[in-house]
Parts: C-alpha cells; structure tokens; sequence
C-alpha cells in the first residue's frame, strides 16, 4: 500500500471533489448539463457575499449579480481598484492560436499539468484551458486594450513553461486594463443596484450555523465598528499569502487572515507549502528593504540571462566579452531557453550567485540582458514591447537598462496553496468557495507565467456563476439564520477580544519587527530550499517567536479609528499560524516538486525528484485546536488524460 492509500484511509474529513463524469473532453459540458438551475426571478431571493474585488471578485460579484442575485461586496481598500490584480503585468494565457504555431486547448492543459509538476486536478485544469478562450472575447468587449499586430489582429507573446505564443497582453500593465475592464462592469451593478459595495471594510470571521456558511463578521477599518452580514452563500476571492515572507512582489497589505479565519473555522487549506519564488525581481538592496519589485516575466522574451563566468569579475557588465559570460538557461534547457518555468529559472539563478558568480554591489543578481534585441529590432521596437517596464526599472534601480543589463534575482510571488476547494470552487464547507488564487485548485506545485489573470477570471466569470447555483437552487424557500442568530454574536465577541488582547499587550515590539523576524524564518528554513534539518528548526523558532509576539507586542493607538498598527497585528498572528502550517506541509511531503524543492529529494543535475507512489494527491490540512497540531487529509490525484512523467524542460 502506498504512503497515498494509507493516509487515505487516516482521513478526518470527507473529500468530495464532485468530478463530473466523461472524458476530459466532456466533463465540464457534462457538469453543466446536469446541473441544478435557478429560476432567473428566483434569483433575486438570493443574497451572496463576495469578498475582496481583484479580477476574481469584481469578475464574480458583476456577474452574480447580472444574472440577478444579490451581492454584498466587501473591499479593505478605498476602491475596488485597487486591489492586487492591478500589478501584475507581463499578460494572461488563452488556447486562442491566433499565431497558428500550434496551440490548443490541450496544449494549454498540458502545459499547465506539467508546469505544475503533475500536482494539479486534472479535471479543473482542463476546465480552465477550455473557458481561457472565451476570457479574451469578453475583455475585448469591455474595452481592455490588448496589444495588437499591424493589420489590428491580437498580438501574442511567449511566458516560461510554453513554446508556443499564447500570452495577450496590454504593454506591462495588463492586471490594471484587465482590473479596470472587471472594475466597469462591478460599478456598472452597484448603480444598478444589484451590489451593495462595503469599502473600507475588513473581513475577520466566517460563521457557521449547522455546518453551513451563514455569513461573515467584518471590521470598519475607519470606526472600528464590527458588523455581521448574512447570506445564502459567501465567496473568498482575497487572493494569495506571499507576504508571509515579508519581503515579496505582493502589496504590502496583501494577507491571509481571511483564508486563514475561514480554515479556522473548519475550511480544510490545502497544499500550504506550494509557494512561488519568480525569477525576475530586482534584487534586495538593503535590510531595512520592506518590498521587492516585480520586473514582468514578459522581459525574458527577449532578454537573455547570464552571469560572468569568473567568480571574481569587476568589470562593467558592457565590457564583459561573450566568451566570458555564462548564458545559463539557454545552456541548461536548450529547448526554453530563457522561458524555461518560474521554478526551475529561480533555481539555477540561487545555484550560481551561490557559486559567487552574482552581479551588483551585493552580488545577490544576474543580468536580464537586451543588447542584442535592441541591436536586431532597435530602440523604438523595444520600447514600444516594454518601456513602461524599462522606466520603472530605471526609476527603482537608478540604472537604463537600454543601456546597461537589468539585474534580477528570484523573489516570493505567487502562491498555489490555499482553501482546498471542491469541483465547483465550494470548500468543505457548504456555502462557503474560494476564488482566484485563494484556492488552490489549478496550478499544483508551480503555477505557470500568464496563468493567474487567466484563473481569476475564468473562475469569476464562467465558472462560479455556473456551480454557485448548483448549492443554491435546493435552498428556494429555506429561511436562512440572520445577523440576531447567536453565532454571529458569538464570531463578533470573539473578534472583539482578539483585538482588544492585541491592544492590552502593551510590549515593546511593533508588529513590522515581527513580521520580518518571522518572513526571515520562513525565507530561509521554507524558502527557494527546504529540508528537514531546517524545518524541523523552523517549527521550534516559529513558535518561540510567536509566544513572544503574544507578551511583547506594541499595539499603539486605540480601536474605535483609524489604526494600521492594529490591521497588521491581526494579519501577522494569522501570518504566524500559517508559517508553522506551511513547515509541517513542508517536512511530510518528502518529495521535490515544482516550487516545493527538497534537497534530499533531486536528480544528479539538481533537478527536483517526485515520488508520485507516495505524494501523487493533494494535502488538505484540517485545524487541530492550535498550529502546531493539524490533522492531515488527502485527496489522490488520478490522471486520466495525461500520464505522469518526468518534467523536463532540456
């Protein structure tokens, strides 16, 4: 029997992940042939709560509520525009093959499965390939200003882990035309009248009544105030937890208090030590440094990477001969070059600044090198692909990279980790999804460049407004618990001593010093390397460190205005508990995949070993009464369509 079947049978909770049956092909027409439908006017007896408004929200909360369902819609920001989705940049992926170089929907599938590591759901992998294309045609009618070829067709461009040209993309700034085009249509429902928008407004419980999700307890971030909510179904589109490393691409706001409060709740997290270094940041400058810049993945189009081959060299990049440069990707895997995955490029970066061969005054960098396209094609083609990139680069690292190489080195991204969610994006919890990358369901153990603007809108768009029905449509006529039923004033009360506790610590620490006290922890022990050595030491420091976050935080102001203080104290308790769940994740999975890289577990050449009889499913961690002691479920990973092999990208 393997470790898989034997955990298997150890379950605490009852996986359904409601798998439609059929082929591959069939199984999403399936689902949706079968499914249980509401009438259009039945609609409007419904009221869903949707949380957060990054292209997964706003795309879910407009259209929930075109098809007529009430929507409360809850932001921590001044404007749902400004939420995370409106940094990313590089593009998003669809099967469109407008570039007639081979491109399908299940070339996209298996891309997707196998960037991923093989550690993905089949089933919602090949669901989200099918519906990418239809993603484009409806930006496209919302105005977002892809880029285009000279005859006015889409233009497309390459990501790491494809060797096709799926990529549509609005210069560098495709998550904030694609935000805005999701934004319009949010705002067009609120003057509708169809959502009722609550900014400002922080999500802090989920609650339950007889198992099933009832609503939600939030916080007025400018009063202080606590509110209850009621609804038939509540939606977490809050986006990934990056920031537990402190120093990442992610806002600094970004969190994962509301996963997390919902996990704690009963949610199963899945998956927690999945977590995304991206390749092409500009390096750390400094320790007091709080964030790192994301250059867009879209730059290895055409930059080639490299460092000097002589661990001791002080020349200008520009004055290095190509005999004395070493172009690592291209040499490593030929057939990707400079696109091979986030993982397997930020890897050999750390193996070669490592080896002493880093650039930059900290020599923690390699050269992102454009002379030779801009020697091809010329300035004006380059700057036309990339200049708001090549300003704001120049802006941050003083240096123009028309001129110069930028200097890039991996940085904590993305997080493939999250709410363990069903076939119709529904947690273990009935009434409660997760969208976006607050779930876990579509990239497994690496997530593919292009491919997160891609999922929040197949999920808020063409997908969760299909499945939400499916749990609705048997509640017609039910009464649901209101915000006077005693479990929203038990989440409240609750809620309430939380940050009261956090108030009357009274220490001497702020919340930032342990935040990055813990992100260096969790860097270094569950970072771009694990093993069991230094998890094992991170899950003794992470507990030490947060008992002493408990006696000796400083919590300044009150709670009844405006304090930040206190929002980040609630958010890096939450941060603390996570990090002791991603190191247990870590230490049972003792395997190299994708990001998750333990180096007991690789190839003569440094690549990352599976154990697919072993580890071939999904990690489904349920909570124990504390951090320290979860209890481990397991859903196996079957694949039908593909057939497990060993990744290579040579």
């Amino acid at each position: 029997m393997s470790l898989t079947q034997d955990l298997l049978a150890q379950n605490t909770v009852q996986l359904n992940s409601k798998i439609p049956l059929g082929s591959i092909e069939d199984k999403w027409d399936n689902y949706k042939a079968d499914m249980k439908l509401v009438n259009p006017n039945n609609k409007r007896k419904f009221k869903v709560i949707v949380v957060g408004t990054g292209l997964a929200g706003a795309s879910a909360a407009a259209t929930l509520a075109e098809l007529g369902y009430q929507v409360d819609s809850f932001t921590f920001h001044d404007s749902p525009r400004r939420a995370h989705s409106i940094a990313a940049q590089g593009g998003i992926n669809a099967a469109k093959n407008y570039q007639g170089d081979g491109d399908s929907v299940n070339r996209l599938f298996y891309d997707t499965v196998k960037g991923g590591d093989f550690r993905a759901r089949e089933s919602n992998v090949h669901r989200l390939a099918q519906v990418s294309v239809n993603i484009i045609d409806q930006m496209v009618a919302q105005g977002v200003p892809f880029a285009r070829e000279y005859g006015g067709l889409l233009d497309n461009r390459s990501f790491g882990g494809a060797q096709v040209s799926r990529t549509f993309y609005a210069r560098g700034q495709t998550g904030q035309q694609l935000l805005l085009g999701a934004y319009q249509q949010l705002a067009r429902q609120i003057g509708l009248g169809g959502v009722r928008l609550f900014n400002r407004t922080e999500f802090l419980d989920v609650v339950t009544v007889d198992g099933r999700a009832a609503g939600i307890v939030t916080r007025d971030l400018v009063t202080g105030e606590l509110e209850s909510h009621a609804a038939h179904a509540v939606v977490l589109a809050t986006g990934g937890y990056g920031n537990v490393f402190f120093l990442s691409t992610n806002a600094m706001s970004c969190n994962v208090t509301a996963a997390w409060r919902a996990h704690r709740k009963g949610a199963l997290f899945a998956n927690p030590c999945y977590t995304q270094i991206h390749p092409t940041c500009i390096p750390q400058s400094d320790e007091f440094q709080s964030k790192l810049t994301l250059m867009s993945e879209s730059l290895r189009n055409d930059g080639r990477v490299w460092v000097p081959k002589n661990q001791n060299e002080t020349r200008p990049a520009h004055e290095i001969a190509e005999s004395d440069r070493d172009y690592y990707l291209e040499r490593l895997y030929p057939s990707y070059g400079n696109l091979a995955p986030r993982d397997i490029s930020s890897r050999a970066a750390k193996r070669l600044v490592d080896k002493g061969q880093g650039v930059g005054p900290l020599k923690n960098g390699v050269y992102l090198d454009f002379n030779e396209v801009i020697t091809r094609l010329g300035h004006d083609v380059v700057q036309e692909r990339y200049g708001n990139l090549f300003e704001m680069y120049e802006r941050i690292a003083g240096e123009n990279p028309y001129d110069m190489p930028m200097r890039i080195y991996p940085a904590s991204h993305y997080t493939m980790g999250g709410l363990w969610v069903d076939y119709e994006l529904q947690t273990n919890i009935p009434g409660l999804y997760a969208a976006g990358e607050a779930n876990f369901s579509d990239h497994g153990a690496n997530r593919l460049g292009a491919s997160a603007l891609m999922q929040g809108l197949a999920d808020g768009y063409f997908v969760l407004p299909y499945t939400i029905g499916n749990e609705l449509a048997p509640m017609l006529g039910k009464t649901i618990p209101g915000v006077d039923h005693p479990e929203f004033k038990k989440a409240e009360q609750a809620a309430r001593d939380q940050y009261n506790g956090y108030l009357n610590i009274k220490g001497t620490r702020s919340p930032d010093w342990f935040h990055r006290e813990l992100g260096k922890i969790i860097w270094d022990r569950c970072g771009m390397e694990r093993n069991e050595e230094g998890l094992k030491q991170a899950l003794s420091d992470l507990p030490a460190l947060h008992e002493e976050f408990k006696t000796d935080l400083n919590v300044t102001g009150d709670g009844m205005s405006l304090n930040q203080t206190l929002e980040k104290a609630g958010r890096v308790d939450d941060f603390f508990q996570l990090g002791m769940l991603m190191c247990r994740d870590a230490l049972s999975r003792q395997e190299s995949c994708g990001g998750h890289f333990r180096t007991e577990h690789q190839t003569d050449d440094g690549e990352a070993k599976r154990d697919d009889e072993n580890y071939c499913h999904v990690s489904a961690w349920e909570w124990g009464g504390d951090a320290m002691s979860p209890n481990l479920n397991v859903e196996p990973l079957e694949f039908e369509a593909i057939h497990l092999a060993t990744r290579s990208y040579k």
